[in-house]
């Protein structure tokens, strides 16, 4: 919504300045969106006076003009025919910008002679659509800014104007007038009365006007009049202004007048062509294929029930919407049919979007206009075309009445207080109802307000209340901090299991990983590849068939995800997610997951050779730091046997015993690679932070830390075993024959063949043990020992090497 200060004072008396009216439109929900200064484009304009003008000697239509200006007399060649000595002209020097032809002036040589500047046009300056010749001011100064000129003489051309962003709900503001009755109840000045004086009508109206019985829902009311001997000519100067300074374009008299109340009283209008009318106008449902050329000059084709005017010849308006270019007035026209009607604001929305029509009208009539100023607003627009364009009109054709909006609701004038937290006394709160025009009654803290019809956005107290907060200005509001629902200090909001989530996201961020989020929905074949795409977790409605099943696990996203990426040459990947995965559709089947995958190399190329591919131990340190990130106990046992999509030779289960698994690293298995079209080797991690022991303390601190004061003994074994016999069996095999004392078991050499014989391999490994009571005897060593040598033969059958 546009309109110019000048415009508003139309409306509202007021001292206030520009920057206070600003200000308070937007403190009252009204936001400005910009303030079009529309006098510093002309700010370098200046006033000159010519002082001769004589025939170019080199073209017939031009004149070579001697002007005296602020700066001594300059030579400005000019080919309007009203060039002439002795009048005070509007000056562009060189370096100054003519917004009317987009243009910086310059010095240049028209026809060999030379010319310092230019002598400008209303079009040029676009003060109007004038260019017949150059401006010729009635006074002024040499030197005087052509600004202050027009501020002192014409002040509608350098008005300011002001726009605003209307909400839905404020169909109300779409008219001057009740934007200047919202400043008004602020308190920034008085609202104009606006009374509407009935116009006589002299004879019966030749036109008739009829609403289908299946209609009146969608357009209960229609009402217009003729106007008989009209002369349609340009409309007054002070009417162009105003819709140039919003963006409209003047067209004629009769145009303007339904442009300018459209915009100064939110009352859309539309005038037909009476000669060009037969018979009477009928409202009804199109039928569909009705076809219709509206005033913007496209043709339009009706889809059934959308709303029609039409004469005996066919339709001949889009009701609500835009009007049709047959009946529209012209130059030539002499006799009008002024039409108005309240539409339905839903039917309306409906006909313009399906038409693909935005219009002012369509604007206005889908969010709402008064229905009770249908037909004063018609008696007001008779009477601006009677005083314009002159003419008789005849009584008011009418069909239908106004619907009925009358309604009323109680407010407690406490309740402002509990749902905005404003304490408002009664009689402000009264005060400020009835400058917007509504009415209160009630002599305790209940009172009964009563709606005006223009409001259709209110329907209950809570709308009331808001009305009573935007007059008191929710600038005023003071902070208040909320009550504690219990004493001392507040629990924690986020859940233990919520800080772990939170935790590994942090620390796979920081470990170089960037965060995916995928779908929880997968295709069948992709979620079979991960123990999934059973009919438990298949979707009743899919969004695609490539999203029919929920994900067993995170791994298929972030392999997909993988894919994309090598598709557009990007390799080398770093990726993780934290979400939910599913074992069964009822609700509770599922459980979070922490994956990481890492593809490529393990770095950028240098000269040093440090890049090198990737491998299992990057996903099993990645994977470790993780999972002590959130607090998973140090001492773990590394099994196999995990899932089959993971490499049956490179992975290893992270584990507190033989079934409480915390995670699985390892190599994805080249068949999961080749069906999900991944270049491999790829590494990954998949973590359980719901299978982490929660602490047994539950404080904020830390215990203290634990430092052995005692010395730790370190012992070398050297088993042989067979060549299948795997390392980490040993590993574990030796750090369960004493869990108390023994502290940590490393491999640190392994020989295979030579005089150990075919199918045998020697293992080394070094035992750390830690006392923490005592320090060790030679006696307590040996008997560790001895233990290890026991438990590892158990486990692997394996025998010291002699």
């Amino acid at each position: 919504m546009k309109f110019t200060l000048s415009w508003l004072k139309d409306h509202l008396e007021t001292d206030a300045s520009l920057e206070e009216i600003t200000e308070t439109l937007t403190d009252i929900g009204l936001e400005v969106e910009e303030v079009e200064d529309r006098a510093s484009r002309l700010a370098e304009f200046t006033l000159g006076k010519v002082v001769s003008a004589d025939p170019h000697p080199d073209a017939d239509r031009l004149r070579v003009c001697q002007v005296e200006t602020d700066e001594g007399v300059k030579q400005i060649i000019c080919g309007a025919p009203n060039a002439r000595a002795g009048i005070t002209v509007v000056i562009a020097k060189p370096g100054v910008y003519v917004p009317g032809i987009d243009t910086t002036i310059g010095v240049g040589k028209i026809r060999g002679v030379e010319s310092f500047g230019m002598m400008a046009s209303e079009r040029e300056l676009e003060l109007s659509d004038e260019h017949t010749g150059i401006i010729e001011l009635p006074s002024g100064e040499v030197g005087d800014r052509f600004i202050d000129w027009l501020a002192a003489n014409d002040p509608s051309k350098v008005d300011p104007a002001i726009e605003i962003a209307i909400t839905p709900n404020r169909q109300d503001a779409l008219g001057v007038h009740g934007i200047a009755r919202d400043l008004a109840a602020r308190g920034l000045g008085t609202l104009k009365p606006y009374e509407v004086k009935p116009v006589a009508g002299g004879f019966p109206s030749p036109i008739g006007v009829s609403i289908d019985a299946d209609t009146l829902n969608d357009c209960p009311h229609f009402a217009g009049r003729v106007i008989r001997g009209v002369k349609n000519g340009p409309s007054p100067d002070w009417m162009q202004d105003r819709l140039r300074a919003i963006g409209l374009r003047p067209i004629s008299a009769l145009v303007d007048v339904t442009n300018y109340f459209t915009h100064d009283l939110n009352r859309p209008l539309h005038v037909f062509d009476v000669d060009k009318v037969k018979g009477d106008l009928r409202v009804h449902r199109a039928k569909g294929g009705e076809t219709l050329m509206a005033l913007d000059d496209k043709e339009y084709t009706f889809l059934p029930e959308q709303l029609v005017i039409s004469d005996d010849h066919g339709a001949e308006s889009i009701g609500g919407v835009m009007g049709g270019a047959e009946t529209g007035c012209t130059a030539e026209t002499v006799n009008v049919f002024v039409e108005s009607a309240w539409w339905d604001t839903i039917r309306t929305a409906y006909t313009g979007r399906d038409l693909k029509i935005n219009s002012d009208a369509r604007y206005r009539f889908e969010r709402g206009v008064d229905p009770e100023f249908t037909r004063p607003g018609l008696e007001a627009a008779t009477k601006m075309i009677l005083e314009l364009c002159g003419g008789e009109a005849s009584e008011i054709a009418e069909a239908g009445a106004p619907i009925e909006t009358a309604r009323s609701y109680p407010l407690d004038t406490k309740r402002v207080q509990s749902l905005v937290g404003m304490t408002i006394p009664k009689a402000d709160q009264i005060a400020s109802l009835t400058a917007l025009g509504f009415s209160a009654t009630g002599t305790g803290d209940v009172l009964e307000v009563w709606v005006p019809s223009w409001r259709l956005d209110i329907q209950g107290e809570a709308d009331l209340v808001e009305e009573v907060a935007r007059m008191a200005s929710l600038t005023k509001l003071e902070p208040q901090p909320m009550r504690r629902a219990k004493p001392g200090v507040p629990e924690p909001v986020l859940t233990p299991m919520q800080l772990r989530e939170r935790t590994a996201r942090r620390t796979m961020a920081a470990l170089g990983y960037n965060e995916c989020v995928t779908y929880s929905f997968i295709d069948r074949d992709s979620a079979a590849l991960f123990g999934g795409g059973d009919d438990g977790s298949m979707l009743d409605n899919p969004i695609s068939s490539e999203m029919n099943h929920m994900r067993p696990a995170l791994l298929p996203g972030l392999l997909q995800a993988a894919a994309r990426n090598q598709a557009r040459g990007r390799m080398d990947l770093a990726l993780f997610e934290i979400g939910a995965a599913f074992h069964g559709g009822e609700p509770g089947e599922q459980h979070l997951l922490a994956t990481g995958l890492l593809i490529g190399g393990s770095g950028p190329r240098d000269p040093y050779g440090a890049r090198r591919p990737v491998d299992v131990y990057d996903v099993k340190a990645d994977a470790e730091a993780v999972l002590a990130a959130m607090g998973a106990p140090a001492k773990v046992q590394i099994l196999r046997g995990a899932r089959e999509w993971w490499h049956p030779g490179r992975h290893g289960m992270i584990c507190l015993g033989p079934t409480k698994v915390l995670g699985v690293f390892g190599e994805i298995h080249p068949k999961i690679l080749a069906a999900m079209d991944v270049k491999g080797p790829a590494m990954g991690f998949t973590l359980w932070p719901e299978e982490i022991p929660m602490p047994r303390s539950k404080g904020a601190s830390r215990g203290a830390v634990e430092i052995a004061d005692l010395q730790a003994v370190e012992r070398d074994f050297a088993f042989v075993v067979d060549a299948d016999v795997e390392a980490l069996n040993l590993v574990n095999a030796a750090a369960g024959a004493d869990k108390a004392l023994i502290e940590e078991v490393r491999v640190f050499d392994e020989f295979i063949g030579g005089s150990l014989g075919e199918g045998k391999k020697s293992i080394a490994l070094t035992v750390r043990m830690q006392p923490t009571d005592k320090t060790l005897t030679e006696d307590e060593i040996e008997a560790v020992g001895a233990k290890i040598v026991e438990k590892v033969g158990k486990v692997t059958g394996g025998v010291l090497r002699g």
